[in-house]
């Protein structure tokens, strides 16, 4: 079934997805096509319970994960291009107001995200083959290395610790069409809880 026609919002790629508490789900838009053309600045479209669409956030470079605050008044978003989270109040309406850097990640480029119950952020990074969690203002908590590159983590299990981190084999663009399995899921356990949405 069909929730909503995005294609009078934007032609371009949409990448990831969160839907908060009250039903309404921001939907992230690169800007352009990876890998073939030259970079240009992403949206965020909101999806509201009715199935309307419409733009709430430009030039965003490179958007990826999404997270919303479990009291749903803050969406924050990983800019992949712009090595930082970036920070917005949600409105009534599901309108974003309020945009400001939430975390200034140096050498980061995050790609994933998730929120845990103290307020910090966990990161994929691809290029850097690690997985970091942050504070609010870019302070570094934790860091996992490994050996391939980190695209997505989320937390879950039982308890809601349980780090989850999605990697595999990157050598830029050419290597999406690789056919090569390289693809792994690993766990670690995780100081805190998760907490928001997803």
């Amino acid at each position: 079934m069909t929730q909503a026609d995005l294609g009078g919002v934007s032609q371009q790629p949409w990448n990831d997805i969160v839907v908060d508490g009250r039903g309404n789900a921001y939907v992230d838009n690169i800007g352009f096509k990876f890998g073939v053309a030259e970079f240009a600045p992403g949206i965020v479209a909101l999806v509201t319970p009715d199935g309307s669409a419409r733009q709430v956030a430009d030039g965003v470079a490179f958007p990826n994960g999404l997270v919303v605050t479990p009291d749903n008044t803050t969406l924050i978003l990983a800019e992949s291009y712009a090595a930082r989270l970036t920070a917005f109040d949600i409105a009534a309406d599901g309108s974003l107001a309020n945009r400001r850097v939430w975390a200034d990640l140096g050498d980061g480029a995050p790609d994933g995200i998730c929120l845990d119950a103290e307020g910090a952020i966990w990161y994929a990074d691809v290029p850097n083959k690690r997985c970091v969690r942050v504070r609010e203002g870019g302070r570094v908590l934790q860091t996992v290395q490994l050996d391939l590159g980190c695209f997505a983590c989320a937390l879950g299990g039982s308890e809601g610790k349980t780090l989850f981190l999605v990697a595999r084999e990157w050598r830029g663009p050419e290597s999406m069409a690789d056919t090569a399995r390289t693809g792994t899921v690993l766990t670690v356990e995780a100081p805190a809880a998760r907490s928001g949405w997803p």
